[in-house]
This record gives structure tokens, sequence and C-alpha cells, in this order.
């Protein structure tokens, strides 16, 4: 059974639709002072494990779980607003007003209404992604939620326009500034924990989509690491890229914000995809305690791209390059969208010249939700098998599907990848936002964990390596004549998997654009 949303639940929900106003409507607002995130506490419900790890293995360490499930990765974002008895800190590249955004939207003013400091930072794209309809309603459901007196809303790079015809005439003046998007995705709960990864917020990326459902990660951290993710926070929360949703002016009153509140309770006792998922929050005491005996212990460094004033720094491509280049007998990488230009091929086969293994898994075009990609990345297929590295591309009707991909009672009819991840020499991860393509390198902005823990290497290998398996993925191949072919558990074929006629279509036909546009 489904609900009506109203038009105040609706842009609450989608708070990310929000419309921002860019720097030449708002120029006289004034600055907000520098504000930073607050220092871990004791007494919160984490500090327990963080002490516990110090002792055995040192201040510098931290705690970290794999969430390679989306199952785990709705329910431990659960946990930790539940959780919360200070501080919440949220960074999102989407948060989609669907059911799973819905549920934690409601329990994130749920830690709100105990008290908890909330700060939401959102990117102001997502108006054009979900529901067009609620574009001019936008603004109302940004005013809405940041009148909560325990909630502080800002916009990542805003758009200076309300109307959807009106953004179309802004884009052709303004397009190199709004063609520049936060892709960062972080949730840091009293500065003690953490999630870092590739998972937006939405259905899709949860496991509840009845369409297809992604295969991602994330990783939990405890410890040391929440500090580093809350440093990366503030550097975007104070930056000149933000719009404090108050200098929208608009209105809210607590008549509207009780009503839609009201009602968001309704439709998410009566969301058929939530029945696993209880609208009001609960204790996970018993859950937190289990995880000692579950955490592998590191030391980690945060990754990201730094907001500057007029500009973004782009520091992540080189991070990244060097991680790789660093290894010595073994790289593994997971990245579902890959466009590699000369210098990455080169770098594998620097790799292979010095010995080390190197095995890539990628999207197929039958596993693809961004054939765009696919066009694009298809051309270097040869080049990256001829530098050496093994090549993997994820089948959309894998072995794994049931286990990582859907939540039940939800069955997505195929599965996308969407994870970003690296395993070097089986002792360094990196898990996080950035994809391998012209965009996440010289335009978004993006962030990653990289974590020194062999026990966790160990555990992401096995993770990639099972999914690199003939039951889950083609292997790619250089056949007689130069010719490729894709081998699964199933079949050999010599024409790239896709899952219909449309979908080669579609890959035929976005040749004809750049491939910096992706």
């Amino acid at each position: 059974m489904s609900v009506r949303l109203s038009p105040w639940l609706t842009s609450l929900a989608l708070v990310l639709l929000v419309s921002g106003c860019a720097a030449q409507r708002f120029a006289s607002v004034p600055r907000p002072a520098p504000e930073f995130a607050l220092p871990a506490r004791d007494s919160d419900a984490f500090s327990s494990i963080e002490s516990d790890i110090a002792s055995r293995r040192g201040e510098q360490f931290s705690g970290f779980l794999l969430l390679d499930s989306n199952e785990d990765g709705l329910r431990w974002r659960l946990a930790l607003l539940d959780s919360a008895r200070y501080t919440i800190d949220v960074q999102y590249y989407l948060w989609y007003g669907d059911d799973s955004g819905l549920l934690l939207l409601e329990r994130l003013l749920q830690a709100a209404d105990r008290g908890v400091r909330v700060r939401l930072l959102v990117d102001d794209i997502n108006l054009l992604l979900r529901d067009a309809a609620t574009v001019r309603l936008r603004d109302q459901g940004a005013a809405l939620l940041d009148s909560h007196p325990n909630i502080e809303l800002r916009l990542f790079n805003p758009w200076s326009k309300r109307g959807l015809a009106a953004r179309a005439g802004e884009a052709l003046t303004d397009m190199r500034r709004l063609n520049q998007r936060m892709h960062h995705k972080m949730l840091v709960v009293d500065n003690r924990a953490a999630i870092i990864g590739g998972r937006n917020i939405g259905d899709e990326y949860l496991g509840l989509n009845e369409g297809f459902n992604f295969h991602d990660l994330d990783v939990l951290g405890i410890g040391p690491v929440a500090r580093e993710a809350s440093a990366v926070f503030d550097s975007f929360w104070n930056s000149d890229w933000i719009l404090p949703a108050e200098a929208l002016a608009i209105e809210a009153t607590p008549a509207a914000a009780a009503g839609a509140r009201a009602q968001l309770k309704t439709v998410l006792s009566q969301a058929n995809s939530l029945q696993r998922f209880p609208v009001e929050a609960q204790d996970w005491t018993r859950d937190i305690g289990a995880l000692e005996g579950r955490l592998q212990a590191g030391t980690s460094e945060i990754l990201t791209d730094v907001p500057a004033e007029g500009e973004i720094a782009q520091d992540m491509i080189e991070s990244i390059r060097e991680l790789m280049t660093s290894a010595r007998r073994e790289l593994l990488v997971v990245n579902a969208y890959i466009i590699p230009y000369d210098r990455g091929i080169g770098i594998l086969r620097e790799l292979t010249d010095r010995g080390v293994r190197t095995r890539i898994l990628t999207n197929s075009l039958a596993s693809h939700d961004v054939p765009a990609v696919n066009s694009h990345y298809k051309k270097r297929r040869r080049d990256i098998l001829q530098a050496g590295a093994g090549l993997y591309e994820m089948r959309h009707d894998a072995a794994i599907k049931a286990e990582v991909a859907d939540t039940p009672p939800i069955s997505g009819k195929f599965m996308g990848l969407h994870s970003k991840a690296m395993v070097i020499d089986r002792r360094w991860s990196y898990i996080g936002s950035m994809n391998f393509d012209p965009r996440s390198a010289a335009i978004n902005t993006e962030m990653g964990v990289v974590i020194d823990s062999p026990g966790l290497g160990e555990e992401l290998a096995r993770l990639i390596e099972r999914d690199m398996g003939p039951e889950n993925s083609w292997e790619v191949q250089l056949a007689d004549g130069n010719k490729l072919r894709w081998v699964s558990s199933d079949a050999v074929v010599t024409r790239q998997p896709a899952r219909n006629w449309w979908q080669r279509v579609e890959d035929v036909f976005f040749m004809l654009f750049p491939a910096e546009l992706y």
C-alpha cells in the first residue's frame, strides 16, 4: 500500500531538491562564522571500543568493518544515527526521497529531537535527479528541515535560479562553476564513528529498488579515523562553496513542520520495502558490543580534494596514482566507472614490468547504469590487457546478487557495480567515492580512506576475488587475432554482454560525445 505524499512532506523528504542561490544573488549574505566538529566524549556509545583498541594497539589505531552488503550499509547507518548522543555530521552527493532516504531522514530527525546537534551538507545538484515535479517546493523543504532547532543545513555550490527553465539558462552561462559537484559520501557520529565509502542515500544504493540494485562498499571506522573525517567535513562546511539554508529566508511554520513530520511517519509505517526496519529508533547496544570481535585494527589516512577560495584543489587523482604505484607484489582494483587515459595504462604497464600482479574489476555493459562510460571504456580494453593486467566485468545476474545487492523483501531485476576500492599487497586498503574517469579526476570533489591493516586487506582481497569469480563476473581475455572474448561459468562469448538491444544502441550513440563529459 502506498500513501500519497503531501507537498510539504515531499519538500521535506526531498531535502536535496532544494534551491540554492548563487553568489551573485546572495553576495550580501554574511558568511557564517567558522564552526568545527565537537571533541569526542568518553560517554558516547563507541568510546569503550576505541579505548580497547588503543590499549591493545596504540592510540593511532582505529577499528574497521567492511560493509559489503547493502543491508549492512543501511543497518549500520541506522545504528549510528540511533546511537548518536552529541553530534551527527552528514556529507552526501545524493540523498533521495525514496523509502530508504525517508527512513534515514526520520531517524536523523529523531536524533535531533533527542538534542543531538546535526550538521547536514548536501550537493545542490539533486533537484534535477529524482522528481522534477517538486522543484517548486525545494526551498520550503530546506526551510522546514533547517527550522529544527538542532539541525543546520548547508548547500554545496548552489544554483541561483528556482525553476527548471531558469536553471537551464544558468547552466549555459555558468556551466564551468555549476559542473563542479561534491561527490563525497560520509556520516560521522560523536566524532567517534564514521561510515565512508561509495554509497549514496537512495534505494538502489541500499538494496530497496525493485528495478535494480548496486553492489557497493563502505567501511565503518571507530577511533581516530572519525576525527580525520570530521576535519574533511569542516573544510567543506566552512568553505565559500556553501550557502546556509537560512539564507533562503523562507518562513517555515511550526504547524507545517509538524504536519509534514506526522505524514512522514505514516508513509514509512506503510512502506512495503521497510518491513524489516522499524520507524522508531532502536537500541543497538548489543550490536555495538559485538563489534569488538569483528573489527580489524589499523591506522588510516583520509584522501580528499580540498575546497579553496573560488576553486577546488583536485588532489585525489595524484594520491590514487601514488597509491597504485606503491604496489610491490599485487594490486586488486574494483571501480564501477573506468575511462583510462594513457597515463593510467602506463601505470599498469609499469606495474607489470616490476612483477606486480594487477587485476581490475569494473562494470560490463550488461551491469552498467551509465552506458556512456562503457562507450569510452570499451576502447581501452585491449590496452588494459596488453599492459598485463587481468580484466573482469561484473555480471548483471551475479550469483552474489541476493547476498550483497538486494535487501529483503526486495529483489531487483538486475545488479550493477558501484564500488570504488583497492587493495595493495594485501596490506593497504582504499575505500572511497572516486571513479577512474575524467569527471572524478578533474571536476567532482572526491574522498576516500587508506587503511594500513593486513587483516582488513586480506578481507577486502577475498571479497574482490569473490566478485571476480566466474559466477559473478566475465573475465575479459585476448584471443587469437587480438580479438576479445568474455569467459564466465556459463559461457564464452565474443561480443560484449548486454541485457538488451537498447543498451547496445546507447553504447554506440554515446561514442559521439567526448569522454571528458563523463
